[in-house]
């Protein structure tokens, strides 16, 4: 780069100098007049300065033609001179050249390149295969990145540069697997929540996962991968949006108020009011996956809470159903109705709630025609039983315990689950509170049997799982005991807790799913209805392993003790074998280990 004066001019070529010389014996004009010097030949230029500047000239050509080549070479080939890529020389080559030859180096280093990577997530330390989460260097694109790369013209002819390669992972695969590694360290995000117990609302608070970031761990592993040095991938904190602050702000400022007084629905037929209860039970603080608490209206659950209430203002429509008749699924019609605008009126009920006065709410009449009609139902080829599955329960019809599975059973019955449609028993029941019918029975709190509202259900969903299971339906969510019970099959069974344990299933069937329900005084029994597509769904289960004996536990005596005989721990796998046109077309894996269910007794340890 030469300056001049202020002004920058970039050349690229190199500056060639050239001294003009004099010839001996002559001598160059001095004056204007041409007083010294030989007298100037015809043309009016002296033949000495001819000859000078036709030197000059050639010079100057010869300079010119080699910076011609040395500029040929510089540019020759797609990549530019001195660009290499884990130390082999691209430069100069075309791109399928360089294409070929960065493959042949990454040939040589294929040893090195499938050699397990040590990665180290939290304290744990772990080996994965490159080949098993698509690890690979992309040499196309490397090629590009190499050929695209800007050079200084002069860093052609004499410069160097150094270009990464473009490393692939498979983001979802590497994810699965260092979320193995990370095991028990991790955990998952606690989701803000306020539920209500009776009309008290009680505060959920949110607490933050201790998780990896799929991105982020990609990001890492890409880059220290060619390293062959262990990688640290970091494990984060995610905290859910919205705070604890504000989940009391939400109690203090929506659901006390909420359920301080009844609110006045009117409409052109007359008016209803909602007492408090029912307002409880239709006010919903539902969070997203990130973790932030919103507050609706439930315009179903407000409709159940009210029961015959709205019937002096609407007429509700009701869907076609199904009912077991004779061994056979019978149609049962359905009919339209008129109601109150749902979408308006949750929206207007909602704003009202926080307010001490003008609790009121207009209501606008639709015409309300049902979700499934008769023909719909035809369609969904609920047409014969596919499972069924029974377990027994102690205590007869009277106990707390039994009168909560029934309940649960009643909730269920006649459901009808489309196909595609996902199954939540929490989702379909609600909260299991006294309001809806339930009662204190046993529950594993802590690890150990206390009196609880609604303790029983388990077994219902049990009794659900494995009929969903035999069907051969999606499983999506459950959780077996952490303590084993004899009355239900190993592995294969299912607890639930309001609000944090659900029990869900897929219709993964392109047909309707009946939910058919039936008790004696001893058992509990959940049947599908729709239309078969396997030939069979059975269990295998493996042997039991890791077992371990329970200890003796001394409690302070009282109502709130339950004495238990205890149990052996275990671990076990159960496999679900779906068989269709005589082949196994599916076999899931089920695995679980329960911990020894200590021996409770009711008093003082023995001195």
């Amino acid at each position: 780069m030469t300056l001049y004066g202020d002004n920058q001019v970039s050349d690229d070529r190199p500056t060639v100098q050239v001294t003009a010389v004099s010839w001996p014996g002559e001598e160059e004009p001095t004056t204007a007049g041409g007083a010294a010097g030989s007298p100037r030949p015809a043309g009016g230029r002296p033949w000495w300065r001819r000859g000078r500047v036709l030197l000059a000239g050639g010079v100057t050509a010869a300079v010119l033609a080699g910076m011609v080549g040395t500029g040929a070479w510089a540019y020759a080939g797609d990549v530019p001179r001195g660009t290499s890529v884990l130390g082999t020389e691209l430069g100069g080559r075309s791109r399928t050249e360089a294409a070929k030859e960065l493959r042949a180096e990454l040939e040589k280093r294929a040893g090195a390149l499938n050699a397990p990577l040590t990665v180290l997530v939290g304290e744990n330390r772990a080996e994965i295969n490159p080949s098993d989460v698509g690890l690979a260097v992309d040499v196309d694109a490397t090629v590009a990145a190499a050929t695209s790369a800007q050079a200084h013209p002069v860093d052609r002819l004499f410069g160097s540069r150094s270009v990464e390669p473009v490393v692939t992972v498979d983001a979802a695969k590497l994810d699965a697997a260092l979320r193995t590694v990370l095991g028990s360290q991790g955990r998952d995000m606690t989701m803000p929540a306020i539920i209500f117990t009776g009309t008290t609302p009680k505060p959920v608070y949110p607490k933050p996962s201790l998780t990896l970031d799929a991105e982020q761990s990609a990001r890492v592993v890409r880059a220290g991968w060619l390293a062959g040095q262990p990688v640290t991938v970091p494990v984060v904190e995610k905290n859910p949006a919205t705070t604890r602050e504000e989940v009391d702000r939400m109690v203090a400022e929506l659901a006390k108020p909420a359920v301080a007084a009844p609110v006045t629905i009117t409409s052109s037929k007359g008016s209803v009011s909602v007492p408090p209860a029912a307002i409880a039970r239709a006010l919903r603080f539902s969070a997203d996956d990130e973790g932030k608490l919103t507050p609706k209206i439930d315009v179903k659950r407000l409709r159940t809470a009210l029961g015959s209430k709205l019937a002096a203002i609407e007429s509700t429509p009701k869907d076609a159903g199904l009912t077991i008749s004779g061994g056979k699924p019978k149609v049962v019609p359905g009919r339209a109705g008129q109601q109150l605008d749902s979408a308006a009126l949750g929206r207007d009920l909602l704003a009202v709630l926080p307010k001490a006065d003008g609790r009121t709410v207009t209501g606008e009449l639709k015409a309300a025609e049902p979700e499934l009609t008769e023909a719909k139902l035809a369609e969904l080829g609920i047409k014969e039983r596919v499972s069924t599955f029974s377990t027994k329960f102690p205590g007869g019809l009277s106990s707390p315990r039994s009168q909560n599975i029934i309940q649960a059973a009643k909730d269920v019955d006649g459901t009808i689950v489309q196909p595609g449609e996902t199954f939540s028993l929490n989702a379909h029941t609600g909260e299991r509170g006294y309001a809806q019918g339930y009662k204190d029975a046993p529950v594993i709190v802590g690890g150990k049997l206390v009196p609880g509202v609604g303790g029983g259900v388990s077994q219902f969903t049990t009794t659900l799982f494995n009929a969903s299971y035999y069907a051969g339906l999606q499983d999506v969510e459950h959780k077996p005991h952490s303590f084993y019970f004899s009355r239900y099959p190993a592995v294969i069974e299912s607890t639930i807790f309001w609000p944090d344990l659900d029990f869900k299933f897929r219709n993964n069937t392109p047909h309707g799913v009946l939910i058919d329900t039936a008790y004696t005084s001893d058992t509990i029994t959940v049947s599908m209805w729709s239309t078969k597509i396997y030939d069979s769904v059975k269990t295998e289960y493996g042997p039991r392993r890791n077992i371990t004996t329970p200890k003796t536990v001394h409690l302070e005596p009282g109502p709130t003790c339950i004495a238990a005989a205890g149990s052996n721990g275990f671990s076990q796998d159960a496999y679900r074998v779906i068989k269709k046109d005589g082949k196994v077309v599916k076999r899931e894996k089920f695995s679980w280990t329960y911990d020894p269910e200590p021996n409770f007794v009711c008093g003082p340890k023995p001195s």
